[in-house]
């Protein structure tokens, strides 16, 4: 409390009560203190909170809903008409692709045609929607095409024009207007990169949703860069804790060198193969979990909690395979198969570099954009 409140709180008391005696006065003062000092815990306990959760409250769908709202209010009515559809056009819906902009046309409004504050709030709509670290790690496969933009560039390639890469070359376009309650949808992506992120309700899902990285490994002011380490690293140790017989099943008798089921093979789906987790330890169903994480915790938390406790609850009919070299480190493909996540990894060469450019897909065979919660 600062003494000038204080003070005026005293001479509130003293102009208003009937008694002077100097010891109820205190005790009145006392109680006024004692008041405050709860309070300024309350706030202290809610700072700490804050702090201890990363400087990043709870996200609620309220709140993403107005990040939303917010990112469409900086729009002109221009950019606003290319970047909204309705949210029954499946054709926008399925406009999505891996490719540069040069060899897919995309719909939305381009991120190069928006000025600082409106892609300030486009990337605080997308920080809503995301996880921290599913946030890191999209703006680090962006960053990355941009790395190759000006490698493109620099190496001569670049007098023949760029193909579409850079960060400008990302685009938004959204399924419906943002609702705590109907049913909406928000697309981002580009070369490399393409989020579908629908929400119905207290509902949400990523799936089908494509991450990939051209470089997968990069430099900035010294500090190594990799946007999909988590999901090598998990990987190979996934694979060294599988024992010879796991690793004869999990190990395909054909080489797979990119996804089966990418980008335009919506509605498609495979029968599982590889080591069935039933196979598994706890332990190893529990890294088996951990690395499909690295693409269900991309959404933010509290949707992607929902996602892992359906996940755990299948694991026993969940599938691990793998094509390429075991050791670690190697350029291998691997897909995780279970009835409500459909996941694989795609390397995009051999050797030493083979792991520099990386395709993956995340699906739900049962919940390709939420549909089961909207489709009637």
């Amino acid at each position: 409390m600062s003494l000038a409140f204080e003070g005026q709180a005293l001479i509130f008391l003293f102009l208003t009560t009937k008694q002077t005696n100097w010891e109820i006065l205190m005790n009145k003062k006392l109680k006024i203190l004692q008041t405050t000092a709860i309070l300024l815990a309350a706030v202290n306990v809610a700072s700490l909170a804050f702090c201890q959760s990363g400087g990043t409250a709870v996200i609620t769908k309220g709140d993403i809903v107005a990040q939303a709202e917010n990112f469409l209010g900086t729009l002109t009515e221009a950019q606003r008409e290319k970047v909204m559809y309705d949210f029954n056009d499946n054709k926008q819906r399925q406009r999505w692709s891996n490719f540069p902009v040069g060899a897919f046309q995309r719909g939305g409004v381009r991120m190069g045609e928006l000025n600082e504050q409106q892609r300030a709030a486009a990337m605080d709509m997308l920080g809503a929607m995301l996880s921290k670290k599913g946030y890191e790690k999209v703006r680090q496969i962006v960053e990355a095409d941009e790395v190759l933009k000006n490698e493109h560039e620099s190496s001569g390639a670049g007098r023949r024009g760029n193909p579409g890469f850079g960060r400008d070359n990302y685009f938004i376009s959204f399924l419906g207007e943002p609702s705590v309650e109907k049913p909406w949808m928000v697309q981002f992506g580009g070369h490399h990169l393409g989020l579908n992120i629908t929400f119905v309700g207290e509902h949400g899902t990523l799936a089908p949703s494509h991450t990939a990285a051209q470089p997968a490994i990069y430099q900035i002011e010294g500090k190594t860069i990799r946007p999909l380490g988590g999901e090598v690293e998990k990987a190979d140790a996934l694979m060294d804790s599988l024992d010879d017989s796991q690793k004869k099943r999990a190990i395909l008798d054909v080489r797979v060198r990119n996804l089966v089921l990418g980008p335009g093979r919506d509605g498609q789906m495979i029968q599982p193969e590889g080591l069935k987790a039933d196979g598994l330890s706890e332990n190893q169903q529990k890294m088996l979990l951990d690395l499909a994480a690295e693409w269900t915790g991309i959404l933010d938390e509290p949707l992607a909690a929902t996602k892992m406790e359906q996940m755990k609850a299948n694991i026993a009919e969940t599938w691990f395979a793998w094509s390429g070299p075991a050791e670690k480190g190697s350029p291998a493909y691997f897909r995780i198969h279970g009835p409500t996540v459909f996941i694989e990894f795609a390397p995009q060469g051999d050797g030493s570099n083979g792991l520099n450019h990386i395709h993956t897909i995340y699906r739900d065979p049962t919940n390709e954009y939420g549909a089961k919660w909207w489709r009637k």
